[in-house]
């Protein structure tokens, strides 16, 4: 098509990809092609990068069987209240929905509410991570204490202590999430853009796998792309783009392989 692609540009905002996500019609997406997470999508209907990132940290057993993710839907659609217990907390908590998610923001409420430097909150958040219960009891009498002396009511800081020891089991690196959502956006982005071009690269990525290409024809018929078969004068090794069509490629005949296919 003549267009050069720089992915460190695209848009964050863009409106034909969140349709893609919002559908789940996210079959060769990174991180975003499961059956679950699919109906996850079409569930949480994400409308910024922020929903994406959260989905890759909220996609796993601790979060789906404690009934956290059904409350993130539920706010996010204004089904459920959104608390933040104190106001303070509205900026580190916000982009999800009040709910702590990530374990930066542990360090951010320790920080906020406490005092505590960000090295000390970082003690904190690998003691909550790695479920030390000795080290625990500890840490919660001096996050109690320390915010009480700041003004904030006891017993309200409390709660948020049970909150971040019930969530901490669940949390997850925002830093990671952020690298594999980012990721995912730009996966999504390119399908939602260029379908025939991201169908013929995929393709030919798994094309010693006939399972994996015949989900990703399937898929691509679906989404109404044509795939023409094999042609000894027309085909590459490769799957390639012909007319707006797929052309099957010669490497993803059994028996060929890519090296014949190349002679």
């Amino acid at each position: 098509r003549k267009i050069k692609i720089d992915i460190n540009e695209i848009p964050l905002d863009d409106e034909r990809t969140y349709e893609l996500l919002k559908k789940g019609n996210t079959i060769g997406v990174f991180q975003l092609e499961s059956n679950g997470m699919r109906n996850l999508l079409k569930r949480l209907k994400p409308e910024n990068i922020f929903d994406v990132v959260a989905l890759v940290a909220l996609y796993r057993p601790g979060p789906l069987n404690s009934g956290m993710v059904d409350s993130y839907i539920k706010r996010k659609h204004g089904e459920e209240k959104i608390d933040y217990i104190f106001d303070e907390l509205k900026d580190v908590l916000k982009e999800t929905y009040g709910i702590i998610v990530y374990q930066e923001q542990i360090m951010a409420i320790a920080n906020v509410l406490c005092g505590y430097s960000l090295g000390e909150a970082d003690l904190l958040r690998r003691a909550v991570a790695k479920k030390k219960a000795d080290l625990m009891a500890t840490l919660k009498n001096d996050f109690i204490e320390r915010a009480v002396k700041r003004g904030f009511d006891k017993e309200k800081v409390t709660k948020l202590w049970e909150d971040i020891e019930k969530f901490a089991e669940y949390c997850f690196n925002k830093s990671h999430s952020a690298a594999y959502g980012y990721i995912a956006y730009i996966t999504a982005y390119l399908k939602a853009h260029f379908p025939e071009e991201f169908y013929a690269a995929i393709m030919s990525l798994e094309v010693d796998k006939a399972e994996e290409v015949a989900k990703y024809i399937k898929d691509a018929r679906e989404n109404g792309i044509e795939v023409l078969p094999p042609d000894i004068n027309r085909s590459y090794s490769d799957f390639v783009v012909e007319n707006g069509k797929i052309r099957v490629g010669l490497a993803g005949l059994k028996g060929v392989g890519s090296k014949a296919a190349e002679e």
